[in-house]
C-alpha cells in the first residue's frame, strides 16, 4: 500500500495524510483546503454567533499557536480599542456647561444677599424689642409694696409719707374704718388733751402720756371686707426729734417698729409744728382685728397720737 492511495475505490478511503509523504506527493496527494494539516493553522471551535468579522482580535483572545498574545502596556489603552469619540461621527468631546452654576463664574448666580439682609434686620429688631421689654419691666416703681419680697404680718415703711393725703379722705375713699383719739382704748396713765394745736382729729383732740414703758393705744377694727394686705396710718406729733413705738396685730408683735420721725421738720421742743403721719404695711383677717401701738422697752415714745386709719393694699398715702 502506498501513502495517499491505498487502493480504495472511494474518496473516503484515501489516506488524508498522504500529502505528507514523498510518494504520496508523487502520486498527486494535496493538502486539504482551508489550511487543514499545516502547522500553526489549527482552527478553534467557536460558539455560534461569537465570531465578529472585520475587527481586530482583542488582547484577551487566543493568539495563533506558537505566538505570544499582545498585551497593552500598564496605564495605556488597549491597541485594539478606540474610544467612540475618536471614530468618525463619534460623540462630541466638549463638556456641557451646567446652567445656573454657582461660585464666582460670570454666568452663575451670586448668593441671595437680599434674603440674608432681611434675616439680619429681623434678628436685630427682635433683640431691640427684647431689650425694650426688659427695660420697661425694670422700671417698675420700686416703692410699690406689692412688688416687695417678704410679707411679714407687719412692715414698717421708713420713707416720708405723702403729705397730700388726709386721714378722713383715705378712710372714706377705701370705705375702711378709721378712729381718732376719743375712740381708742387707752392704757392706765394715758389721757386725751387739746392744749397743743394742730391735731387733725375732730375737736383737735390727741392722746398724751405715751412717753412711758407700758403705755399703749388699742384699736379694735370691725368690718374688714376680706383678708389681705392693708396699710395702717398713724397721725402724730414729735418735739423736733425722731421717736418710735411697737406695733402688734392680733396679738403678734411686728418685727418693724412704728417710725415716729420728725417728718414735719419742727424745731426741738415744739409739738405744735411737729404734726405729721407715718404708716406700716400689715396683714389683716376678714372681719374683726385688733391693732395696738405701744411703748415697750427700748422704744423712744415722746409723741402725741391723734388718729389711726386703714388703706387697702400696701401704699404710701
Amino acid at each position: 500500500m502506498t501513502p495517499g492511495n491505498n487502493g480504495a475505490s472511494t474518496p473516503e478511503d484515501d489516506d488524508p495524510f498522504g500529502y505528507l509523504y514523498a510518494d504520496g506527493q508523487a502520486n498527486g496527494a494535496q493538502p486539504p483546503s482551508g489550511g487543514y494539516g499545516y502547522p500553526n493553522s489549527v482552527n478553534r471551535v467557536r460558539a455560534v454567533g461569537t465570531r465578529q468579522y472585520g475587527q481586530q482580535p482583542q488582547a484577551s483572545q487566543t493568539a495563533p499557536y506558537g505566538q505570544v498574545p499582545q498585551q497593552s502596556a500598564p496605564g495605556r489603552p488597549n491597541a485594539h480599542y478606540a474610544a467612540p469619540e475618536t471614530l468618525p461621527g463619534g460623540a462630541p468631546t466638549a463638556q456641557q456647561q451646567v446652567p445656573g452654576g454657582g461660585g464666582g463664574g460670570r454666568g452663575g448666580r451670586g448668593p441671595n444677599t437680599k434674603g440674608l439682609l432681611i434675616g439680619a434686620i429681623a434678628v436685630v429688631a427682635a433683640v431691640v424689642i427684647g431689650i425694650g421689654v426688659a427695660m420697661l419691666g425694670g422700671e417698675k416703681d420700686q416703692d410699690n409694696p406689692d412688688d416687695q419680697a417678704g410679707t411679714a404680718p407687719t412692715q414698717s415703711q421708713n420713707a416720708k409719707p405723702s403729705p397730700s393725703a388726709s386721714s378722713s379722705g383715705a378712710a372714706s375713699e377705701e370705705d375702711l374704718p378709721a378712729a381718732d383719739a376719743k375712740t381708742l382704748r387707752l392704757s392706765p396713765g394715758m389721757t386725751t388733751a387739746t392744749d397743743v394745736k394742730g391735731a387733725k382729729a375732730a375737736g383737735g383732740v390727741y392722746v398724751t402720756g405715751f412717753n412711758q414703758v407700758g403705755a399703749s393705744v388699742t384699736w379694735t377694727v370691725n368690718g374688714i371686707p376680706k383678708a389681705g394686705k392693708y396699710s395702717l396710718f398713724v397721725g402724730y406729733s414729735v418735739p423736733g426729734k425722731d421717736q418710735n413705738a411697737t406695733l402688734t396685730i392680733n396679738g403678734t408683735p411686728s418685727t418693724r417698729p412704728v417710725e415716729l420721725k420728725n417728718w414735719a421738720g419742727g424745731p426741738e421742743g415744739d409739738f405744735a409744728k411737729g404734726w405729721t403721719k407715718t404708716y406700716n404695711y400689715i396683714q389683716l383677717n376678714k372681719g374683726t382685728n385688733t391693732i395696738k401701738v405701744s411703748c415697750e422697752q427700748g422704744n423712744q415714745c415722746d409723741a402725741l397720737l391723734d388718729q389711726v386709719w386703714l388703706v387697702k393694699g400696701w401704699v404710701k398715702s
